[in-house]
């Protein structure tokens, strides 16, 4: 997982501070020596086992380093064993309050962030969490092992100083809202991880089965390769009695089982292998959750609201490839999607079109250009679309009065405009070359949802051959940029920093590995995301969100999907308990494994 998309909660910062917190904008929600979060139960009992199933696509892991970049590591490690500086509330957005890090002081200038660790911070392996071993995990992150997302992320971090045994510094660049709650979110881990007997360091990228030696709440219990791992809960965790930690980490065992498909994972379900599954496909909510186990009680069907950010969840173009170079092209694509059949015959009307970057946020974008919009965008409109000096891009849509067969006679006039015409049933440009694209996936149900856009296309004389690979060949191949279309589900944010420079930045579409997939390679990009790092208020970074969003949208490497308001989950109501409170910026899973707890002990008689 990305760093960006690990830490959302912890995105964005300006000079609104407090000793305790480090707030976007304005005070942050709890005061100093606040008890608990308002949405964990203060007395829930500690004990019993949450059995989960893996959210990742993997069917299994073959390493315990959630930051080097080969390999596959296990779910949940990163959230469960890694503490940080700073940690975010569900209740709340852009708000990092002090979990190892005990007070953090923003300097006048916003040049840099200093951090008082804990005196009673404590790895795993009970050694004191020092000023060092925190910038050992920031070196290490930022070495040549680990993923470029955090050379990204970090880039206008200039070093870390560490002043004493519990304080250290980082400084800046140049002022950057985000930093001090960028670094605040770093995951930490102890020097002694992959130590040899010698007491020797290995190279980082060699710290493979050695078991993580994190401060988080949870060590690695009993693993079955293949097949599930178990993280067992610290009995000496150092922040259990932390107003940030009280009432969460309730479950003395999370175990997380693996299987080989969808099919699997809804059978075992049933069967009740594990305690709770959450739904992404809305035929199998509809249609497949039945049986005893449901007609009991014992399985529930559980809709929980939220107001996180939509994501924009896309066909990703990858304009590195010549035939995806025109964006005349990329937009005659995505007119030949016809979302609003597939949301009525197929998702049984469950989801709402992706519009944006910044959908359901205060950055979400509508109508025509502001004045301040246009004074960023201006200065570079001989690289930028026309259009997105217009109005906002809206996908095209095939609801009266709309229809597919207009949308499609569209795409046609683009193509012609980009010297493309059908012969002999095949859309060929002047050179003779067909346009036929490659669908690159790593699910087995994938092809039922790109089934509808490959018939339409096909209407336009273009093919689309719809690939399915496993998914170890399937990640290598993304790493290195080698695929035409393919889907990816991009976490939204509610204040969008430096992490945009990896998804869209000129210098990320040349490293492998990065998160520009679209292969965006634009001065204008580049400036605008600047622009929006570098806002000191939310005044100045709406106009440059907006100028963003207009771009990329108007420039169609991306053709959205769809997003729900709920996470749909299925659980053992006769095993688990949760909070009446539901946090509104709560990610599914993380919400379970922090704050529910367990009704009675694993292995004790149902009702």
């Amino acid at each position: 997982m990305r760093y960006w998309m690990f830490s959302l909660l912890l995105m964005g910062a300006s000079p609104a501070w407090s000793a305790h917190a480090y707030a976007l904008w304005g005070q942050p929600r709890y005061p100093a020596g606040f008890a608990h979060f308002d949405y964990v139960n203060p007395q829930a009992p500690k004990g019993g086992e949450l059995r989960l199933v893996s959210n990742l696509r993997m069917s299994t892991f073959d390493k315990y380093n959630p930051f080097t970049i080969k390999g596959n590591a296990p779910a949940y490690l990163s959230n469960l064993m890694f503490d940080t500086l700073l940690t975010g509330s569900l209740d709340e957005t852009a708000t990092g309050y002090g979990l190892l890090a005990e007070d953090v002081t923003v300097a006048p200038d916003g040049l840099s962030a200093t951090f008082r660790l804990r005196p009673e911070a404590r790895f795993h392996d009970g050694q004191p969490v020092r000023a060092k071993d925190v910038a050992y995990s920031y070196e290490t992150l930022i070495g040549p092992f680990t993923s470029p997302a955090y050379k990204t992320l970090l880039i206008d971090v200039l070093g870390v100083d560490v002043l004493d045994e519990r304080t250290l510094r980082f400084r800046f660049r140049q002022p950057n809202r985000e930093l001090p709650l960028t670094v605040g979110g770093l995951p930490i881990f102890s020097p002694a991880w992959g130590r040899g007997a010698d007491g020797k360091a290995k190279p980082f990228d060699q710290v493979v089965m050695d078991i993580p030696i994190g401060s988080g709440p949870y060590r690695v219990g009993p693993v079955r390769f293949g097949k599930d791992i178990t993280y067992v809960r610290d009995p000496n965790y150092w922040a259990k009695d932390l107003g940030v930690r009280v009432g969460t980490a309730n479950f003395e065992r999370v175990n997380v089982k693996i299987y080989k498909d969808n099919t699997a994972r809804l059978e075992a379900l049933k069967a009740g292998e594990f305690d709770l599954m959450r739904f992404f496909s809305a035929g199998d909510w509809a249609r497949r959750l039945y049986g005893k186990r449901f007609d009991t009680g014992e399985l529930v069907k559980g809709e929980f609201k939220h107001k996180l950010p939509k994501g924009f969840q896309s066909y990703v173009l990858n304009s590195r490839r010549p035939l995806l170079q025109d964006p005349r092209v990329r937009e005659a694509l995505g007119l030949a999607l016809d979302y609003e059949w597939m949301n009525r015959q197929m998702f049984y009307g469950a989801y709402q079109r992706v519009s944006g970057l910044f959908g359901n946020t205060a950055c979400e974008t509508h109508g025509l250009p502001s004045a301040a919009e246009l004074a960023l965008m201006e200065p570079w409109r001989a690289q930028i679309p026309a259009a997105a000096f217009g109005e906002m891009y809206s996908p095209p849509r095939t609801d009266p009065p709309n229809s597919l067969r207009g949308n499609l006679r569209r795409a046609q006039q683009l193509l012609r405009d980009a010297g493309w015409s059908v012969q002999a049933g095949v859309l060929r440009n002047r050179a003779g070359q067909a346009l036929e694209l490659e669908y690159l996936d790593s699910g087995e149900g994938g092809i039922r949802t790109v089934a509808p856009w490959q018939r339409n296309l096909e209407k336009l004389g273009i093919r689309i051959n719809y690939r399915a690979v496993d998914f170890a060949l399937y990640q290598q191949r993304l790493q290195k940029f080698d695929f035409d279309i393919m889907t990816i589900a991009y976490q939204g944010t509610n204040n969008p920093g430096q992490e945009f420079a990896d998804l869209f930045g000129s210098k990320a579409a040349d490293t492998e590995d990065s998160g520009n997939f679209a292969g965006v390679k634009s001065p204008a990009v580049d400036a605008l995301i600047k622009a929006m790092t570098a806002a000191k208020t939310e005044a100045d970074l709406l106009p440059a969100c907006h100028a963003l969003e207009r771009v990329i949208a108007s420039s169609h490497y991306l053709i959205p999907q769809w997003s729900q308001s709920t996470h749909r989950m299925v659980y053992d109501a006769w095993r688990l308990a949760h909070p009446t409170v539901i946090p509104p910026y709560s990610s599914g899973e993380s919400w379970v494994m922090d704050t529910w707890w367990a009704k009675k002990p694993a292995g004790a008689a149902h009702p």
